[in-house]
């Protein structure tokens, strides 16, 4: 049994899930297990997929399209891991990530650490900037704005029990934040380096600015059942923290 479960949703993605692949196969960190759940792609991703299919790599295929929660939710029930960590199909690990992760979670002082990541456009050499945040982020934090990027995060699943994602905008930020609710201390702990690389496509859905702002209001009001005026409060301020993280 693995120690660390992988999890990358794909669809239509085989112009870019081959670096994704392989930048999990290529972790210095070698107790991992690599699911890669295909919601129903239309292109070439099962052909690019199958050449690395072996002993830690699980290719899943959707039979139809679900959407990224639902296929992420698919892996997270396969995944029998202590831990659990995610990649999707256009995102890059550093060969240092689960390393240093990983001897984090062995202290057992923290249930949930991330990193800091790059942000490149969708040519692989174009770097734009580095995210990061404060090297403890609690709930309270996250209100605020989403600090553990899906990319880097990994959280003790044995301890905390499998957390599903919902079928909603920002599904991974609603995910963390009931982590965050599960987890020792209710603390994360942020790496203060980067070690993925986040490719933000023209084509993402989370790239939409006024589409991501009402996805977080609707968080705050509906999932989270806020009140009126904390969610303004709330919702001032990350958008002041999105600003901030694209200087």
């Amino acid at each position: 049994m693995e120690k660390i479960s992988v999890i990358m949703p794909a669809y239509n993605a085989a112009n870019s899930i081959k670096e994704s692949i392989l930048g999990v196969l290529n972790q210095r960190f070698t107790d991992y297990h690599l699911y890669v759940i295909d919601d129903a792609s239309t292109d070439e991703t099962a052909e690019v997929v199958r050449p690395f299919i072996h002993d830690r790599l699980t290719y899943i295929r959707n039979e139809h399209n679900q959407g990224v929660a639902e296929t992420r939710n698919i892996g997270i029930e396969a995944a029998k891991g202590d831990y659990i960590a995610f990649c999707d199909s256009d995102d890059v690990w550093l060969p240092n990530k689960l390393s240093r992760q990983a001897s984090i979670l062995q202290t057992r002082r923290y249930d949930v650490v991330c990193s800091h990541y790059y942000t490149f456009e969708d040519d692989l050499k174009l770097i734009k900037n580095t995210r990061g945040a404060d090297e403890l982020i609690g709930y309270q934090d996250m209100l605020k704005s989403n600090w553990i990027g899906n990319l880097t995060g990994i959280y003790n699943q044995k301890r905390i029990g499998k957390v599903y994602q919902q079928k909603v905008g920002h599904e991974d930020y609603l995910m963390w934040l009931a982590v965050l609710q599960k987890a020792r201390n209710g603390l994360a702990y942020c790496i203060p380096e980067p070690l993925a690389c986040y490719r933000l496509s023209t084509h993402s859905l989370s790239g939409n600015k006024i589409r991501a702002a009402d996805w977080q209001w609707r968080i705050y009001r509906q999932h989270l059942g806020l009140s009126y005026q904390k969610s303004c409060y709330l919702f001032a301020t990350y958008l002041f923290n999105a600003v901030v993280k694209r200087k």
